[in-house]
């Protein structure tokens, strides 16, 4: 049995077609504990109708559910749909303008997450900052910069694997620098591919999204890591892949490989 101090959660990303009863069994047969909702336009509740989380939230306790995070913006009416059905957190990418630069664009979202501080203590709702790859913040060491001094209870930091493990970080010198603002885990894993041969003027990359055992971020690692430091709370499987046509497999053998890790 996973250690009970860890609840699994899962992305619901890629099932935005399905009714929330078969979602909702779905993700009961995956063994999840609960899931991270995506509040966006075009999936089964939008940020235009936050005012139904409430019952959406209720649909999922029926199979034994919680709805533990939403991805989606921080209108204020999303703070309010989620203290309403006691969603306790709102998972946001803050980004990098290009033309503005990495110094300026994360004034620009320090100063957007600290105007956020009062609605998460009206609401009592976290809001949750992940790294990512591309233009946005990409690694621990960045999140760490962009969150020091502010609130974990208000501003937290999702840990994402995959995404530290392309930046170049090790998992547990990521975990470690970003312990004191820790929300929840991420795990998905991805690696490098090169699109051309050597015999190119240039080489060309794209990063490939893949199953938990194969790709540059090693989970039984972050799992031996969080197990050492007691972690209590979330670990939330992204199912994201490149190979998306085979996702229902994927994520049914990633889920089982990572509560193997939490045995």
């Amino acid at each position: 049995m996973a250690d009970q101090s860890v609840l699994f959660s899962v992305f619901t990303k890629p099932w935005k077609t399905l009714s929330v009863w078969d979602l909702c069994k779905f993700v009961k047969e995956l063994g999840c504990d609960g899931v991270e909702f995506p509040l966006r336009d075009g999936f089964q509740v939008d940020p235009a109708n936050a005012h139904q989380l409430p019952k959406l939230a209720e649909q999922f306790a029926d199979h034994g559910l919680s709805i533990f995070s939403v991805a989606s913006g921080t209108d204020e009416r999303v703070f309010a749909g989620c203290a309403e059905a006691g969603i306790p957190m709102i998972r946001i990418m803050p980004t990098i303008s290009p033309e503005l630069g990495y110094v300026a664009s994360e004034k620009r979202e320090r100063e957007k997450l600290e105007a956020l501080i009062p609605l998460c203590e009206k609401y009592g709702v976290q809001v949750g900052v992940q790294q990512h790859y591309g233009n946005f913040v990409t690694d621990s060491m960045g999140m760490l910069h962009l969150l020091d001094g502010l609130s974990p209870e208000c501003v937290g930091a999702i840990w994402d694997c995959a995404h530290d493990a392309l930046a170049g970080q090790q998992p547990e010198y990521g975990l470690d620098i970003i312990w004191p603002h820790l929300a929840m885990v991420n795990l998905k894993n991805a690696y490098y591919h090169r699109l051309n041969g050597p015999e190119g003027q240039n080489a060309e990359w794209k990063r490939y999204f893949t199953s938990g055992r194969q790709g540059l971020a090693s989970w039984p690692r972050v799992a031996a890591y969080l197990l050492q430091r007691n972690y209590s709370g979330v670990v939330c499987l992204s199912a994201e892949y490149t190979n998306d046509k085979d996702v229902d497999r994927l994520i049914r053998e990633d889920m089982d490989y990572a509560k193997s890790l939490f045995a």
